[in-house]
């Protein structure tokens, strides 16, 4: 039995259910009874123990269940009836002076219903596609870096197969190994001495003033200098203070860069050591991650976008969801990372805001997809799992990872649909494109 629906707010609703105390204890009885079946109690077999001892053992238990089944299915026949779209579970509580009628218990239940969604016209919003162009120039740079990521060194000075790299002085480029010990008003403090110690010169791995110092030394050459910590320096004991280094050259190493030749093409995975092919499997790597990111800040200005187009009120309890969704994936990020967060505290409203514009991005979306047909279908689906399959080895391995679960599969669909709102958008609204540098977007820049 219910009554009438009442608002509350403009999302929250509240319905007073009520239970037949006969239908509860009947159907109480009838699950002890099977659960008797199989109830085990000291001096009795299992299956014989006395119904009051069933009853004082499981009685609570089952009468609960009972009450919450009998609600719930209450409260699912008046959410039907009204058609309801209810967000999220019903907060059931026992109704208190509830002048139920003799032989029943009541309930109050609050909920929130999912709003009204208003999605003005696309034709007026402003979106931002980013374009970025892979050059000759970004393949060289890249080569570049893979020579360095094989970078091996040699004494600087002694002759050898590639040579004896110059004059036996250090430079940026060379790998110093030093001694060093630093003093404050004359006294050494922690971490300020090391023997040994190897270091790139002109990678900024240490301070400037100790690079420089160390710049220009042979090898047994030894140098003192002031060295002023930054205020904002890690080492707290030394933030803001000058020490006196000593600084001794122990070695020096050059570094050899490998050419840019059949076996450094074969050591990147090209079989015959095509230079050729090398630079095209290059250009195709870049061009596949330059296109990955390229999408994602287009897909943020889409979602930026369609924020601003549409109404909608955000029920309560789906952001509160969300927030528990993301303190749980910031206790497994951190975990993956060696830190134990299984107890640490994260204030809600450290999350709040991420969670309202990912539940209101989710209803906006939801209602796009529904409104135009946009779901993903199979062929999208396995097209984007064979274009992820493209950057490994051995693709059939990738292949068979998502389709072999449909959890991860789920996940590629997400995107495929989030892909097709986008594209829709596009479509619609007023687009300029934005070049963007490679550097910038690859994130080498101060700007990106």
């Amino acid at each position: 039995m219910v009554t009438a629906v009442e608002t509350l707010a403009k999302l929250e609703r509240r319905v007073t259910l009520t239970v037949s105390l006969d239908e509860v204890r009947t159907e109480v009885e009838k699950r002890l009874k099977v659960r008797a079946r199989s109830a085990k109690a000291p001096g009795f077999r299992q299956g014989k123990v006395p119904m009051k001892m069933v009853a004082a053992q499981y009685g609570y238990q089952v009468e609960s269940e009972v009450l919450n089944d009998k609600v719930g299915r209450a409260f699912s026949v008046v959410a039907e009836e009204n058609q309801l779209r209810v967000a999220g579970y019903p907060r059931i509580e026992p109704k208190a002076n509830s002048g139920a009628a003799e032989g029943t218990i009541a309930f109050d239940a609050n909920f929130e219903v999912y709003p009204e969604l208003v999605i003005g016209d696309l034709a007026g919003a402003d979106v931002e596609k980013t374009v970025t162009a892979v050059s000759d120039a970004e393949i060289d740079k890249t080569i570049e870096i893979l020579r360095k990521q094989r970078v091996h060194y040699h004494t600087k000075g002694e002759k050898g197969e590639h040579g004896d790299g110059g004059a036996p002085i250090s430079a940026n480029g060379d790998r110093a190994t030093v001694d060093f010990v630093g003093t404050i008003d004359g006294v050494e403090f922690a971490g300020g001495k090391a023997e040994g110690y190897a270091f790139v010169l002109g990678e900024g791995s240490m301070l400037p003033e100790f690079e420089a110092a160390t710049l220009g030394l042979k090898v047994g050459e030894s140098k003192v200098f002031p060295l002023s910590f930054p205020a904002e320096y890690h080492g707290k004991d030394v933030a803001g203070k000058t020490a006196e280094f000593t600084i001794t050259l122990k070695k020096l190493d050059w570094a050899h860069l490998p050419e840019v030749d059949a076996d450094f093409a074969q050591s990147l995975g090209v079989e015959d050591g095509s230079i050729e092919k090398m630079r095209e499997d290059i250009r195709a790597n870049l061009t596949r991650e330059v296109s990955g990111r390229a999408k994602a800040k287009t897909k943020d200005s889409v979602m930026d976008a369609l924020l601003k187009v549409a109404t909608l009120d955000v029920p309560k309890v789906l952001v509160e969801q969300d927030i528990e969704r993301l303190v749980e994936m910031t206790r497994q990020d951190m975990a993956q990372r060696g830190m134990n967060a299984k107890d640490m505290p994260f204030p809600p409203e450290l999350f709040a805001a991420q969670a309202e514009r990912r539940v209101r991005l989710g209803l906006i979306l939801a209602d796009l997809v529904k409104a135009n047909n946009l779901q993903a279908t199979a062929d999208q689906v396995k097209a984007q799992v064979e274009e992820f399959a493209q950057s490994y080895e051995d693709p059939q391995q990738v292949l068979k990872y998502y389709f072999s679960d449909r959890q991860r599969l789920g996940e590629v669909e997400a995107l495929v649909l989030e892909e097709n709102v986008v594209n829709y958008v596009l479509g619609k609204a007023k687009v300029t494109e934005k070049v963007v540098a490679f550097e910038e977007l690859m994130g080498n820049t101060a700007q990106a």
